[in-house]
């Protein structure tokens, strides 16, 4: 069964241009990028699906010339597919084990871009880091991510929800039911995470328990890929700092809290191995002293969050029930899920054509601590955003923020319904892409 995503109307779109080049779908392991490109597939008469970690053999199409007409014309003799342009769309997938084939995209640019080329791989970063030019200009990369709370309530048949948030707003707040009731399938969302196996289990008709024995396959799963990344980096190490990323989540990451046994290198290369894995999502901080925002970061203070918040409560151990049926997010590691959820969705409503910054701010004067959760840029001006994991809570960091930098308003992402109060506009944690969408642009 497959699951509508946003990133199906910008392969449609991709599909209709006149002068397209191919696309490279980057993205962590099983967030659903074979799928969607199957779904498109279904708009050609003819589909060749190439996956060069399941078929070594065709690796040695690649160790001559790579002229594009050549390439398909064996690819058609091998698989006994036509490879017509307008008919056939063509996907390389796992391409990153096999680096030859990821640097003949460019040439399908160049000799017979009206030929439909997708690529896509799940640890592709770490071949991309070995190739010195992998056709910057001649290839198009496109970000996909686990399911966004959008997404999952399109998939559980409840559009109209999202519809009603949709045109709600901090002057227009939702009746109270509906806005319940959102809050009900948040926590669905937060517990279940966006991994498609898993929100497609649950769409499925399985319950809460039972996706929770798929996250932890799938769990075990990434685990194993770690042996994949470096030799240098025991894969043991690897998963020590992922564990510590999920326990430090919400908090500046220590490098002194991973484990005694590893030196500051070893986790510092596990660390960055993992965000090149996409499994995890770095937070910088900025002096937000002006734009673009990380012109004034400070590469050495930055918080870390896991790619799922489905992954990472059951790392974290969370129970099912305290959290479902609590008022409010504090019972659960402090209210970290919330900042940890409200990032990610902000990464998952950016543009999918670039990947999405983020940025934090911690007043850096002595004696004086003020911490604002996400600074984020609004055309030609800067927006804090503070995130609560209830409904109460003091704001000062962020009136502080407000007052130091003159900025016009800031946000307050909680579980309380839309509402505005001096400078503040509070959104509930559920319209994060109504905001997104309207505030954020690139930086």
């Amino acid at each position: 069964m497959y699951l509508q995503r946003t990133i199906d109307k910008e392969l449609q779109k991709w599909a209709m241009e006149a002068d397209r080049k191919p696309l490279l779908l980057r993205g962590a392991r099983q967030v659903g990028k074979s799928s969607t490109v199957r779904k498109l597939a279904q708009q050609f008469r003819y589909f060749l699906e190439v996956n060069f970690e399941e078929q070594k053999t065709v690796h040695q199409l690649f160790s001559g010339d790579l002229s594009p007409l050549d390439l398909c014309n064996n690819l058609t003799i091998l698989y006994g597919i036509p490879i017509i342009p307008g008919q056939t769309l063509l996907f390389f997938d796992e391409i990153q084990a096999c680096p030859v084939a990821i640097s003949s995209l460019r040439f399908f640019y160049e000799k017979y871009r009206e030929l439909h080329v997708i690529a896509a791989g799940s640890l592709l970063e770490f071949a991309l880091e070995e190739l010195p030019s992998f056709g910057v200009g001649r290839i198009r990369s496109v970000f996909l991510y686990p399911f966004s709370f959008d997404e999952f309530l399109y998939a559980i048949g409840a559009e109209a929800l999202s519809k009603s948030k949709a045109v709600a707003s901090p002057e227009k707040p939702l009746p109270e039911p509906i806005h319940k009731k959102l809050i009900f399938h948040l926590k669905q969302f937060i517990l279940l995470g966006g991994m498609p196996e898993v929100v497609s289990r649950f769409v499925g008709g399985s319950d809460l328990l039972a996706c929770q024995q798929v996250l932890d396959d799938l769990i075990l799963s990434l685990k194993s890929d770690f042996a994949k990344y470096k030799k240098r980096v025991p894969p043991l190490r690897i998963m020590e700092v992922f564990e510590s990323v999920v326990l430090q989540t919400g908090n500046k990451f220590t490098f002194s809290k991973v484990t005694s046994e590893s030196n500051h290198k070893q986790i510092k290369e596990a660390l960055e191995l993992l965000i090149m894995a996409g499994l995890a999502i770095p937070v910088t901080h900025t002096a937000a002293t002006g734009l673009p925002l990380g012109a004034t970061i400070n590469p050495g203070r930055r918080k870390m969050l896991v790619f799922d918040t489905g992954i990472c409560q059951r790392l974290q151990g969370m129970k099912l029930a305290d959290f479902l049926f609590f008022d409010g997010f504090r019972a659960v590691n402090q209210g970290s899920i919330a900042e940890l959820f409200t990032g990610l969705e902000l990464v998952k409503y950016a543009s999918a054509y670039q990947q999405k910054s983020l940025y934090y701010w911690q007043r850096e004067k002595l004696n004086s601590h003020a911490e604002v959760d996400y600074i984020v840029q609004n055309q030609d001006d800067i927006i804090p955003i503070e995130v609560k994991s209830g409904t109460q809570g003091a704001m000062q960091s962020l009136f502080l923020f407000l007052k130091e930098k003159n900025k016009p308003f800031g946000i307050r992402c909680s579980l309380e319904n839309y509402s505005q109060f001096d400078k503040i506009r509070v959104y509930p944690l559920y319209s994060i892409s109504s905001f997104a969408n309207k505030f954020t642009s690139s930086d």
